[in-house]
């Protein structure tokens, strides 16, 4: 007869017990960068320089560092060049994403299967082996560089390869098609059928799909970097860019931009959060 042994009593307390201290060092592990930003965000300078660690400081907290950051890098304006591009493209990525991986998981055709593998396989070019061309394409050759909807248009068309396939699998998986049935026997067209069964349905991997899309275009550099030339159209992450002088940098106020930018993320997220694992565990599901 084979024994089996059995997790209980002190062991499994002990297993508990270090699963949990591992938890809660991984999470300080990802939560000290952020709480120095915080914390050296209200010191001055000196303080920083000399023990940017330190809780304690010779010239004491202050405010400066916010009202110095939100003058300097106009942040209502980049805040608005921001959110307009950020929320438009999001809403976008959304609709069209969803309506795509809708129509490639209910057609069962060629047509679909060869472009839904195609498009899963565009996610593992990276985005430096296209931004040149990519560039002198829109820069030299259509001149509609330096205008937020041709980074809005950009940021769509990279995000939707990843949003389709994350949308596909929980359709496939997640959404019984007798619903689908009953609203065509209703009379219901295939637009209303998405739109008023469909699309509800897609609310926990819709809430994750913002809060990671909302993430990358918020917190771009790059493509804006190399789209937007005019500081009137710098968003959040090009406007901290002021901050940095050829020799020095005023380290204070960069932690207090630093943490002006991210603040809508928190806030975001906090309303998204509880949406957010159901939406990953269901759109990852093996298409």
């Amino acid at each position: 007869m084979i024994k089996t042994t059995k997790v209980g009593g002190t062991r499994k307390k002990v297993l508990d017990m270090t699963g949990f201290l591992a938890v809660v060092a991984v999470f300080l592990l990802y939560m000290v960068p952020f709480a120095l930003v915080l914390l050296n965000s209200f010191k001055k300078k000196r303080d920083i320089i000399k023990n940017p660690f330190s809780v304690l400081t010779e010239k004491g907290y202050t405010l400066d560092n916010y009202v110095k950051a939100f003058d300097k890098m106009d942040f209502l304006k980049a805040f608005g060049n921001s959110l307009f591009i950020t929320g438009l493209a999001t809403i976008l990525v959304i609709v069209f994403s969803s309506m795509t991986a809708y129509y490639f998981t209910r057609a069962k055709n060629t047509f679909s299967k060869v472009f839904f593998a195609m498009m899963a396989a565009s996610m593992i070019i990276p985005f430096q082996a296209i931004m040149i061309p990519l560039v002198s394409i829109y820069g030299a050759g259509l001149s509609i560089l330096n205008h937020r909807l041709t980074l809005v248009f950009m940021h769509t068309g990279f995000a939707m390869s990843m949003s389709v396939f994350i949308y596909q699998g929980f359709i496939k998986s997640g959404i019984p098609i007798s619903l689908e049935e009953a609203a065509y026997l209703d009379g219901a067209s295939k637009v209303k059928t998405f739109f008023a069964v469909v699309f509800p349905l897609l609310k926990p991997t819709t809430a994750t799909l913002v809060i990671l899309n909302v993430l990358a275009f918020w917190n771009d550099y790059l493509l804006p970097s190399l789209v937007l030339g005019r500081k009137e159209l710098y968003t959040l992450p090009l406007s901290t860019y002021a901050f940095y002088g050829t020799y020095s940098a005023d380290y204070g106020v960069i932690m207090a931009a630093l943490v002006l930018t991210v603040a809508p993320l928190l806030i975001l997220y906090l309303f998204l959060q509880r949406h957010i694992i159901d939406g990953v565990v269901a759109g990852a599901v093996k298409s």
